[in-house]
């Protein structure tokens, strides 16, 4: 698999990814090629499933932070997907209400969940929905 990438100077390269490499069948070999720069890299396949995960995040955050304006919805209509608005990347796993109050399940960027009990009518500033509706 080849992917296109840039420097911060706009220079392009290509980023190369493939199982086996140098270090034998059992690495996920990582190859970059272009003008201003050659460099090759291996790891186990756990590391390059970690390695995945950090980009998908940092992806997310990066789309996330091109949303235009922020949305208040009410603790009871957040949906599964929404997603915080502050500083670190907060997005609702599950909401379950439970009379007058609302139990949210939050997953950071970094992969940790928690629950947090809300009144079914606070106000939750969100930086992006999702799905609309409720």
């Amino acid at each position: 698999m080849s992917i296109e990438i840039r420097d911060p100077e706009g220079r392009g390269a290509a980023l190369e990814v493939a199982p086996g490499g140098a270090d034998g069948p059992d690495r996920v070999a990582i190859r970059i090629e272009g003008t201003s720069v050659q460099a090759s890299w291996s790891c186990t396949p756990a590391a390059a499933r970690e390695l995945a995960s950090a980009l998908v995040a940092a992806a997310t955050e990066a789309e996330n932070a091109r949303t235009a304006e922020p949305v208040t919805v009410k603790a009871h209509e957040l949906l599964r997907g929404d997603v915080r608005d502050g500083d670190r990347l907060m997005t609702v796993e599950a909401v379950r209400t439970d009379g007058e109050n609302v139990q949210v399940t939050w997953t950071s960027g970094s992969g940790r969940s928690w629950s947090q009990m809300y009144a079914a009518d606070a106000d939750i500033p969100l930086r992006r929905r999702l799905r609309q509706g409720g």
